[in-house]
């Protein structure tokens, strides 16, 4: 705890000897979540429901940090307290926990869209979020420490079309982060939450290369492009370490300015 101000130090950045969580850390943002903690020198455990053939790994370890995959999915019962425990046993303590692994299912007619699709994103995007920080709290509340990143989206503040279960669940994670920040504050724990704006990725290709739509997307950005993956790694490093000690229930929209449009 920073006492005055001549106590502040980029060290409070450093994340050297820390272990970190990422669901879903082994492609698209969440892997960049994954590379920016071993760059500040953290540990990292990723828990997904298919393994990348290495590349995570070889990312992580080139960073002189350790890497541990877990092959999980975290909507079926009693794998989030298996994965948490084994996480635990692995590196002796759990200090960060990203949930970051979540879908989007649309469906352009909304009475084709049920509770089948509803049901799968509600279990993963927000019931998953639920039980992995439940879990992780009983590992950081007798440490007296620790970080929950949840990831939110502009859908957090927004209706959207086409998929009302993905809307619904990134309003609840916003809910969700406030709520626990409420129960885990007085435990030196801070639940945070990052908003991604729209960013270059396989899954927006397709958006990206029909002017119209790419035009629409770029009409409401400030910044006038899409984020890169890059873009997202400062403010989860930020958001993991001692610097953001007294953020707590915030949700960090980084999303260059598309929300003041």
């Amino acid at each position: 705890m920073l006492e005055k101000i001549t106590d502040f130090s980029l060290n409070l950045f450093s994340l050297k000897g820390r272990t970190a969580i990422v669901t879903g850390g082994n492609s698209g943002l969440g892997q960049a979540y994954s590379l920016a903690f071993a760059k500040a020198g953290a540990n990292v455990a990723v828990i997904a429901i298919a393994d990348d053939e290495g590349e995570t790994r070889r990312l992580v370890e080139e960073c002189g940090v350790d890497y541990h995959f877990i092959l999980a999915d975290i909507t079926r019962e009693g794998e989030p307290q298996q994965a948490i425990d084994q996480v635990a046993a692995r590196f002796g303590r759990i200090d960060i926990l990203v949930n970051n692994a979540g879908m989007c299912i649309n469906e352009p007619d909304v009475l084709k869209f049920t509770r089948v699709q509803w049901d799968k994103m509600i279990a993963l995007n927000l019931s998953a979020a639920f039980e992995m920080s439940h879990e992780v709290a009983k590992y950081m509340i007798p440490q007296r420490s620790g970080k929950i990143i949840n990831i939110a989206s502009m859908f957090s503040y927004l209706g959207g079309q086409w998929s009302p279960a993905y809307s619904a669940s990134k309003h609840g994670i916003v809910g969700l982060t406030k709520a626990y920040c409420d129960e885990l504050a007085q435990f030196n724990i801070q639940v945070t939450a990052i908003a991604p704006g729209y960013y270059a990725t396989p899954l927006t290709e397709k958006t990206r290369s029909d002017p119209d739509a790419n035009k629409r997307v770029l009409s409401h950005i400030a910044a006038n492009r899409w984020g890169n993956i890059a873009d997202l790694m400062g403010t989860a490093v930020f958001l993991a370490s001692d610097a953001s000690n007294y953020v707590n229930g915030s949700v960090i929209a980084v999303d260059g300015g598309f929300l003041v449009r």
